[in-house]
């Protein structure tokens, strides 16, 4: 029976990457491997997945998939040209570990390579840590100590795990190695040993103090630094103060998570602030100057006469400069008119005898008023 074009049997065209011939592969692995086809579809799941084992282990190799190219699958039969051997294996082995990890999960931390034995190297997790803030501290930065937890390695037994006295010995299943050969079908690969987890030794009398994990949990005082104009949400990255890694990988990262707490007067939107100013009815009408706050202190206005509610004042450069920034932002002041309460009655008679002689002016006094009776008008019309 004639072999399939390997460019066909994986779906690719001619001039594909190897990028995209490994993904293709990878997909045609996991979707017939015989592991997952079992029954009546067993059979033709594996040729099917025997045919994208061999086009992949032509293609991914530049060599045969240039001889490929030029005389087809002649160029790459064993029986003329030697046909494939063991230097096109790193490849293949490669994608099929990625398969492999995919299909059935990975163990512990990112690998981070190979240690001392051949024993696979891990580092170690990333930790975050919520630090509430003011806007004050936001705007100015600040020199802050936080407390994160640690490892050390443990006093009583030095390091080692074992009970003093005691030694870890070399483990029996993977013989030192920290990896044992795993076979899934009529494949092998190798996985972390689950008996000693990948460090290649056991101990068979743990340390009491730390259980014969070598190091002990503490608490740790970090000096960090809150630079000025940071916001809300951004993360402040100390390397190395993470989980430590597993076989001497190197220690993950510590983020820290600023949380801007709520303030009293100030709203923050990015470099700019926000405040509303109560003013009275009679400063609003007269007009007048009034103190307002900054971050920085006091600032002064002027409200022009006839002043209405909502109106808005910008004070350039009085919000909060970014870490990103070149200059800083505004502060935004926001009327609001506030209605007298607990009147007397000679203040009532006062208002009263006022608004009588408001309506006798009509439209000139109020002309947002009479401009909404109009529209009144015109709808019920």
């Amino acid at each position: 029976m004639a072999k399939r074009d390997y460019y066909e049997t994986l779906g690719v065209a001619k001039n594909a990457s190897e990028e995209d011939i490994k993904k293709a592969y990878r997909k045609l692995a996991m979707k017939h491997h015989p592991d997952r086809n079992q029954g009546d579809d067993a059979a033709a799941a594996e040729v099917k997945f025997k045919e994208a084992k061999e086009a992949y282990e032509m293609l991914s190799d530049a060599q045969k998939r240039a001889a490929y190219d030029q005389h087809g699958h002649a160029g790459v039969d064993p029986n003329m040209r030697g046909g494939p051997g063991a230097e096109g294996f790193g490849g293949f082995a490669e994608a099929f570990g990625d398969i492999f990890g995919d299909m059935f999960g990975q163990q512990g931390g990112r690998a981070q390579g190979r240690g001392a034995g051949g024993r696979q190297v891990y580092r170690g997790g990333d930790l975050s840590y919520a630090m509430e803030v003011t806007l004050e501290e936001a705007a100015n930065g600040k020199d802050a100590q936080i407390r994160i937890p640690t490892w050390d390695n443990c006093d009583t037994c030095s390091g080692s795990g074992a009970k003093p006295g005691t030694k870890p010995i070399v483990c029996t299943t993977c013989h030192g190695h920290g990896q044992v050969q795993m076979r899934q079908g009529f494949f092998a690969v190798q996985q972390t040993c689950p008996t000693c987890r990948g460090t290649g030794k056991i101990i068979p009398e743990p340390c009491v103090a730390c259980h014969g994990v070598g190091k002990i949990k503490k608490q740790k005082t970090l000096e960090v630094k809150i630079p000025a104009g940071i916001d809300d949400n951004m993360r402040i990255r100390s390397a190395g103060n993470g989980e430590p890694g597993t076989n001497g990988g190197p220690s993950g990262d510590l983020f820290i998570e600023i949380r801007l707490k709520k303030h009293d007067i100030f709203e923050r939107d990015g470099d700019d602030l926000h405040c509303a100013v109560p003013i009275s009815f009679s400063t609003a009408a007269l007009g007048g100057e009034i103190d307002v706050p900054t971050l920085s202190g006091k600032a002064a206005i002027d409200i022009p006469e006839g002043t209405q509610a909502g109106k808005q004042f910008r004070l350039r450069g009085k919000g909060i400069k970014g870490v990103r920034s070149s200059y800083p932002g505004d502060l935004y002041c926001h009327i609001t008119l506030e209605t007298p309460v607990k009147l007397t009655e000679h203040q009532r008679k006062l208002l009263k005898e006022f608004d009588e002689s408001l309506k006798k002016g009509g439209a000139k006094h109020s002309p947002n008023a009479d401009s909404w009776t109009d529209k009144l008008k015109n709808l019920f019309s």
